[in-house]
């Protein structure tokens, strides 16, 4: 990380330009459940908060509410790949954690133990903006909720001091300073209850009870777009915004929570946190099911899961309901088609935390997130803001009709105070003083709320016809080396799971031979080199990539990066494991390097030492000096020895270990070469 930055200018891939480090003039922190976080923006539960880089990259694009990725007791599912589509709206096919339970909590602690560094060093916030909240996101019923492994989660993250000394001692040398940092261990205290689709109410409020009563953390639950109901569901979606490709299954509002039962709902669990003292609030929304209808998803899933731009405009609508329902009472968390031009509005309706995840997979990835802050900063200067509640008064113009719903006498000096710095561009905040300042914010949010959910209907960016086009495709497909290098692949990986790979070497030599045992000469073959025509090349890091297509979407080439690229492990064992995936294994230390191989499911293995290279197979194994082959080569073969592939290995070895620019897979090579010699073949 560090290394990287040093050399590169970036932090896995993401460009120090565009780090969002906060300003000294604008005050965006937020309260949430009692903790304080430098911006209300976060990462939905989703592919951008599973693994500590999720975090960290959220991070740095300026995230400060962190809804890890949902767990559960069932932690080893089969998902159908590909599982993301975001062409133009978003649908996917996933929807829990992809790892063990303890992966995950040990990929949240490294993630919050890696941006207390950041915090600490090259890339410090600005004072106030670096206070990061972590919400956990569990699900999906009661039963799993209480099983041993669930709560021995929740209980590493309410004390994480074990993972932290384990974690403390890894550090490397280099960067001994930092062990003595003071790492959180109290990781979070909030969760956000995410169910199935189809969970019954009452299991929902068991849940809920369960979490506040008995295990006494804070608690959010995130409702479902159908609560909307399948006719003014089927209005929105098909009516107003002209969606009419995407079918909403009548039995997913049958199975489904209505609005009386989730309203019933709140009441009851808002009395049981105030009587336990805890914090309560909901989620507006989860995702909205539709049929598959084909296309880029696998097509064996029946139902898919609906996001982006139509979501947005559903989910304002509940915001809407629900604020007419419940004021201002309950704190309100939101996730839905967010991006540059909505977050602003979604920071005025008080909406906290506010949290993204369809747009940061398109392209620029977890860099559209700069954007996000300028959009902001722009909008507060036009309300004279320097603080979300100044934005929240001045966003909208109703900061006025707020006031005069208060009920204030008409002699009350406040009142007279409120209204002069209104009509004068005052401090609203020094007018009002404390009590009822926020009396006045609150009031504003709810009008604030009605304009914004009337503007989304009229919104034409909205609707089916102004969602655009899914991205082009110019006609070529993908193969191992070279294609347009448009390098769009690398950042829109939530996971940064592709990297680049930078050689001054055009040419691969293309070459075979046999040995003749007769006359104990090895006969050559050339044909014509392998041309490598862009100025770097793809790779993909299997460690870190979960199949799920999205840079397949947005590359112009067919075939897909994840599939086409050269594959790199990060672990030996993983590479013998998956035996069905062609790829490389890369050990290098002080003895030599040593380079595993499966090319069209042949394994190969190549070592390099003092300057020489032994490549083998189980039925030859050949040396020679690359300087001067036809001179040097020896060794025993059974048939004819493609040195081909001995020539691909090494430019990929040599390509990675000699970069300038530290990558997943040179580090974990060099890590892999100190626990022994990497010349030493594997059984």
């Amino acid at each position: 990380m560090f290394e990287e930055l040093e050399s590169s200018g970036s932090i896995f891939h993401l460009p120090a330009a565009r780090f969002v480090r906060g300003t000294g003039d604008l005050d965006l922190s937020t309260a949430f459940h009692g903790h304080r976080a430098g911006s209300p923006l976060g990462p939905a539960a989703g592919p951008q908060s599973q693994m500590a880089q999720n975090l960290v990259l959220s991070w740095l694009g300026g995230c400060r509410v962190m809804e890890l990725k949902t767990v559960q007791v069932l932690d080893e599912l089969h998902v159908p790949r590909p599982c993301i589509d975001v062409r133009t709206v978003g649908l996917n096919a996933e929807w829990s954690q992809e790892l063990k339970l303890e992966e995950s909590l040990d990929e949240y602690v490294k993630g919050a133990m890696l941006i207390e560094m950041l915090r600490s060093g090259p890339v410090a916030p600005a004072a106030g903006f670096g206070e990061t909240v972590f919400d956990m996101s569990v699900g999906y019923d009661l039963h799993g909720i209480r099983s041993r492994r669930v709560l021995d989660f929740i209980a590493g993250m309410l004390d994480c001091g074990a993972a932290v000394e384990r974690f403390r001692r890894q550090i490397p040398d280099r960067f001994r300073h930092l062990r003595d940092l003071d790492f959180p261990t109290r990781l979070s205290d909030t969760i956000t209850l995410s169910t199935f689709h189809g969970c019954p109410p009452d299991e929902i409020e068991k849940i809920m009870d369960f979490l506040m009563r008995e295990l006494g953390v804070h608690a959010i639950v995130k409702f479902n777009p159908m609560l909307l109901g399948p006719e003014e569901a089927g209005h929105l979606l098909h009516d107003v915004l002209g969606y009419t490709d995407l079918r909403m299954p009548g039995s997913a509002f049958e199975r489904d929570t209505t609005w009386e039962q989730a309203t019933a709902m709140v009441e009851r669990l808002g009395a049981t946190a105030a009587e336990l003292g805890v914090g309560f609030g909901v989620k507006f929304s989860n995702t909205m099911i539709v049929e598959n209808g084909g296309g880029f998803l696998a097509p064996g899933v029946g139902e898919v899961y609906l996001s982006g731009q139509p979501l947005h405009v559903m989910a304002i609508q509940l915001v809407r309901r629900f604020r007419r329902a419940f004021g201002d009472r309950f704190p309100i968390s939101f996730a839905a088609g967010v991006d540059r031009r909505n977050f602003p509005d979604a920071a005025a309706l008080g909406l906290v935390p506010t949290t993204v995840c369809t747009d940061l997979l398109r392209k620029g990835g977890y860099g559209r997130l700069a954007g996000y802050y300028a959009e902001l900063a722009t909008r507060m200067a036009g309300a004279s803001a320097s603080d979300l509640d100044a934005l929240v008064l001045g966003a909208y113009g109703n900061a006025g009709r707020a006031l005069e719903s208060l009920g204030l006498d008409g002699g009350d000096p406040a009142l007279a105070r409120c209204r002069a710095a209104l009509a004068e561009g005052g401090d609203l905040r020094a007018a009002a003083e404390d009590e009822l300042f926020a009396r006045w914010v609150s009031a504003t949010k709810l009008l604030n709320t009605e304009t914004y959910a009337d503007r989304v209907l009229a919104d034409p960016r909205y609707t089916a016809s102004g969602v655009g086009s899914p991205p082009r495709k110019i006609g070529s497909h993908l193969e191992t080396f070279d294609c347009v290098t448009c390098d769009i692949c690398v950042p829109v990986c939530p996971n940064d799971a592709n990297f680049t790979l930078g050689s001054e070497q055009r040419e691969i030599e293309v070459a075979k031979v046999t040995f003749d045992a007769e006359t104990g000469a090895w006969h050559w073959w050339r044909g014509e080199p392998l041309r490598l025509e862009q100025r770097h090349q793809i790779g993909n890091f299997v460690d870190f990539c979960n199949d799920c297509g999205n840079c397949d979407v947005f590359c112009p080439e067919d075939g897909g990066p994840y599939v086409m690229k050269p594959r790199f492990f990060g672990r030996e064992d993983d590479w013998r494991q998956e035996r069905h995936l062609d790829g490389f294994f890369l050990a290098s230390g002080d003895g030599g390097d040593r380079m595993l191989g499966r090319l069209g499911g042949r394994e190969l293995e190549l070592l390099a030492a003092d300057g020489g290279l032994v490549f083998s197979s189980t039925d030859f194994r050949v040396a020679f000096d690359p300087a001067a082959p036809e001179a040097t080569l020896e060794g025993e073969a059974r048939g004819e020895v493609d040195l081909t592939y001995c020539n691909i290995m090494d430019y990929f070895r040599r390509a990675i270990l000699r970069s300038s620019s530290p990558t997943w897979v040179s580090t974990l090579a060099q890590a892999a070469g100190t626990r022994g010699d990497p010349r030493r073949s594997q059984p």
